[in-house]
């Protein structure tokens, strides 16, 4: 099942985080800077431990180069429905 989220990134962060704003608002803090794809890497894994899922089923969809990215995020399928 594929769920796409709206994310804005905060760079150079002390703290780590992924905080839910809504069903489909993210906020993501990295402490990576924005140089040679750091930030979207470390963007990605929280993402993936936050969702519980691989890094590979963690997507950028739209801005790569900006803080406001469109994530799609391939979640396992729920075997009890």
């Amino acid at each position: 099942m594929e769920k796409f989220i709206k994310i804005k990134v905060k760079l150079k962060s002390k703290k780590e985080y992924v905080k839910k704003i809504s069903e489909k608002e993210f906020e993501v803090a990295v402490n990576e800077p924005p140089e040679k794809g750091k930030a979207n890497k470390r963007v990605i894994e929280l993402l993936a431990i936050y969702f519980d899922v691989s890094k590979r089923e963690v997507n950028i969809i739209k801005g790569k180069k900006n803080r406001n990215k469109i994530i799609r995020v391939t979640l396992k399928q729920d075997l009890n429905h």
